[in-house]
């Protein structure tokens, strides 16, 4: 896989956003990013409305292509997720990237475009977004900084009750459950065998999770894994008749049949603390009793 160059100082780092609008300025964000020695350059999509998303399609697929295009944007970073990438991933050139690679960062919704560089053989970085960056931990902020300026990521954190004992490495792929699952198939949809899987999800009932976990199991994509890193399930609906387990227990029962070691509650996802995960990279990954560690 294709790791972008690190960034250094003085860089230039693109805010777009290609999917939902932004609700408020990111002021808090600038001046950060700003803070680490980046030069900011803002897409016309940061101000832009088209109903829930910012601007038309062929608005926010021309921003992004203007950026990928762009040899002096060393980073391209999505300013918040929502619903929209889906329906411009495959209007976009992204083979701009494979002479002229560069960091594409964001979580949620942006797991399709993350998705589409893995099937290119391009790393890309699961993180905080400028809209998260305000309520964002220390820890995912510095773990953002590390990974965009080539710092280690090195990773241990405290055991969980249904986690599976055992030890592997792969290359790591994954992102949001209900995009992982909307790409099936697709044009950017990628092969999992041997892959160490990292999911996490917000704001689903516990049946359409159920639903979800299950899905991929039914096209194959968990069977043969080495691993699975499950994130951040949070603001989990439950319907008025419940439908009896966790998010955790369904994905548990699920994966149950195979041998793979799996963590539950990794910090990464829809939380304070996500911490910045480079997908595309092969990782160490052991989960003992007293604690797991994923090492990049």
């Amino acid at each position: 896989m294709i790791q972008p160059p690190s960034l250094k100082k003085g860089d230039k780092i693109a805010i777009t956003c290609p999917a939902k609008s932004l609700k408020e300025p990111m002021i808090d964000a600038i001046k950060l990013l700003e803070s680490w020695g980046l030069e900011v350059v803002l897409g016309v999509t940061i101000s832009a409305t088209f109903h829930q998303f910012a601007g038309t399609d062929e608005l926010r697929t021309s921003d992004m292509q203007k950026f990928i295009n762009d040899n002096e944007i060393k980073a391209i970073i999505a300013a918040r997720g929502g619903y929209g990438c889906i329906r411009i991933v495959d209007e976009i050139d992204w083979s701009p990237l494979l002479a002229t690679p560069k960091w594409l960062i964001g979580f949620s919704d942006i797991t399709a475009f993350h998705l589409q560089l893995q099937s290119m053989g391009l790393q890309s970085l699961h993180a905080q977004m400028p809209s998260t960056i305000k309520e964002s931990s220390k820890e995912g902020l510095e773990s953002l900084k590390k990974a965009l300026f080539g710092e280690a990521l090195i990773y241990e954190i405290d055991p969980h009750e249904k986690n599976k004992i055992g030890e592997s490495q792969g290359e790591l792929i994954g992102g949001n459950l209900t995009l992982l699952t909307a790409c099936i198939n697709a044009k950017n949809d990628i092969f999992y065998d041997g892959k160490i899987l990292f999911i996490e999800e917000v704001g689903e009932y516990e049946y359409a999770i159920d639903r979800m976990i299950r899905t991929l199991d039914r096209a194959g994509k968990l069977k043969n894994l080495a691993g699975l890193i499950v994130g951040g399930f949070t603001d989990v609906k439950v319907n008025d008749i419940p439908f009896g387990f966790s998010a955790f227990e369904i994905i548990e029962k699920v994966v149950a049949k195979y041998n793979f070691p799996v963590c539950y509650n990794f910090p990464a996802g829809h939380l304070p603390d996500n911490r910045a995960l480079i997908l595309g990279k092969e990782v160490k990954f052991n989960v003992q009793n007293e604690k797991v560690n994923i090492n990049f």
